[in-house]
């Protein structure tokens, strides 16, 4: 590691300490030459798999636009915060343990209507309804026959 105040090549760990949530290591350094020390963090890179949409375009992942599909679909029901950013981090965790460069975008719809099927039914059907874009009332029937079973 190259000391942010010489430049010099050759520092020295002095001590290491993991933090409280386990996701980062922090090192204090000691520069060989000048003697002065300094703070570093390591913490592991994780990339979320870009978006294929139906056009074939391709799309960097973007979590405001997963919570916007949250709120719209949860619009005047009871969920809270805390349950819809639980339901956003189990999606993302399964995003990232797919190791999948690329995710198709109706993959990505279908993670979310599981996880809005076990917070609310009725934004369930919502964003269900728009998403699956019905063509009649027999679809949309089926799927709200489908929910109270």
């Amino acid at each position: 590691m190259k000391c942010p105040f010489c430049g010099h090549n050759d520092t020295q760990v002095v001590e290491t300490r993991l933090s409280e949530e386990g996701d980062t290591i922090r090192r204090r350094r000691k520069c060989g030459q000048c003697e002065k020390r300094f703070t570093t963090y390591e913490r592991a890179e994780v990339t979320m798999p870009v978006v294929v949409k139906k056009d074939s375009r391709r799309v960097e992942y973007d979590k405001r636009k997963l919570q916007a599909s949250f709120a719209l679909a949860l619009r005047k029901r009871s969920v809270s915060t805390e349950q819809v950013d639980g339901a956003i981090s189990r999606i993302e965790e399964k995003l990232r343990t797919l190791g999948e460069r690329e995710i198709a975008s109706h993959q990505l719809g279908e993670l979310v209507m599981r996880e809005l099927k076990k917070l609310d039914k009725v934004a369930y059907i919502r964003f269900a309804s728009v998403y699956r874009s019905f063509q009649d009332i027999d679809e949309f029937t089926a799927l709200v026959d489908e929910v109270r079973k």
